[in-house]
């Protein structure tokens, strides 16, 4: 006996088309909807696709919208190191705003290595990205020429390469940046207005931009207003360095009154752990200040100060960047001195 066949159905899957007639809109609006188009779409009938597409359960042929338009809807930020909230920060402004432009943001992490952030960018081209954004902090040296083949690559498939800090070589990227020397130059002379005479800096190693330019507009700011030229003292940035470099100079001894400027606010966070456990006080006897801004600096005890840098702003721009064709450079970011508890004036 010949067993029954048993009957199988297949459900169609939901097309655009689908979705634009259960919406009762045209072809073209249910595409710039769902299809991340930077055309503005009523919100009334937005809510009319994106419901018609869930009662459908339409999904967006992603790796056909890419090579329809020669780029994805997805957008790459690599970052030194994401459990920095400098860096965090910046991820947050790039998030949001991506959202505002229906991109989907990836993020690697880089440790700072131009071979890893050329891994890192070849990987991302299987993807056509809309654009990428590199935020860790670059050196002086020549670019690497595997990170400036990954990154031609990506910029000749149509992604757009922006840069956070100095701009990228061998490419046509666009460079968003905040006002470094200046910032750090107004912290300075501040901290020497109120009355501090000598100062040690805990810098990154020689040759990154980030860290070359804040050493040397501190220093000139405080000099400029009456202090001594800092001893300028070396390591990465990161809260043990801060930490090391600190315990390091207590050793060799560190005047009362000094002023210890951390490059930015997780080292100057190291350095003040290290003065409390080498049993001197935060700010009364050493006073330290940072850069940046960050969350934990208002919190801590006492509160730090530094030189606040727009770094959700920054990751806004940077993603403007990727998306405006006719974009207009911005410009270096102002950064703002905040003076807090950690830095009391001195009689």
């Amino acid at each position: 006996m010949t067993p029954t066949p048993v009957s199988r159905t297949t459900t169609k899957a939901a097309t655009l088309h689908d979705v634009a007639r259960e919406a009762g809109v045209s072809l073209a609006t249910a595409s710039r909807v769902l299809n991340g188009s930077t055309r503005k779409v009523a919100e009334s009938y937005r809510e009319r696709v994106e419901t018609a597409a869930a009662t459908l359960g339409y999904s967006a042929n992603l790796s056909a919208q890419a090579t329809a338009r020669g780029t994805s809807a997805t957008l790459a930020l690599l970052v030194a190191n994401i459990a920095d909230s400098y860096f965090s920060q910046i991820a947050a402004g790039v998030a949001h705003a991506a959202d505002d432009e229906n991109l989907v943001v990836t993020i690697g992490i880089t440790e700072r290595s131009p071979e890893r952030e050329a891994q890192l960018v070849r990987s991302l081209r299987g993807q056509r990205p809309r654009g990428i954004v590199l935020a860790a902090s670059r050196a002086h040296v020549e670019q690497s020429p595997a990170l400036t083949q990954a990154l031609a690559s990506v910029e000749s498939s149509g992604g757009r390469i922006v840069t956070l800090g100095a701009p990228a070589e061998g490419v046509d990227s666009r460079t968003v940046g905040i006002d470094n020397r200046g910032g750090t130059h107004e912290l300075g002379s501040t901290l020497a207005a109120l009355g501090y005479r000598k100062a040690l800096i805990l810098a990154a190693t020689r040759g990154l931009v980030t860290s070359d330019d804040r050493v040397a507009g501190f220093s000139d700011g405080f000099t400029e207003g009456g202090g001594e030229a800092p001893l300028v003292l070396r390591g990465t940035l990161s809260r043990d360095a801060g930490y090391d470099l600190m315990t390091a100079a207590l050793e060799r001894g560190v005047s009362p009154g000094t002023v210890v400027f951390g490059i930015s606010d997780v080292v100057a966070f190291g350095a003040m752990s290290a003065i409390r456990d080498a049993g001197r006080e935060v700010g009364t006897d050493i006073a330290v200040a940072g850069f940046g801004d960050i969350d934990t600096g208002r919190d801590i005890v006492p509160s730090l100060t530094t030189a606040r840098a727009p770094l959700e702003e920054v990751g806004r721009l940077a993603v403007e960047a990727v998306t405006e064709d006719d974009w207009t450079d911005p410009g270096l970011l102002p950064v703002r001195v905040i003076v807090r508890d950690s830095t009391p004036a001195r009689d």
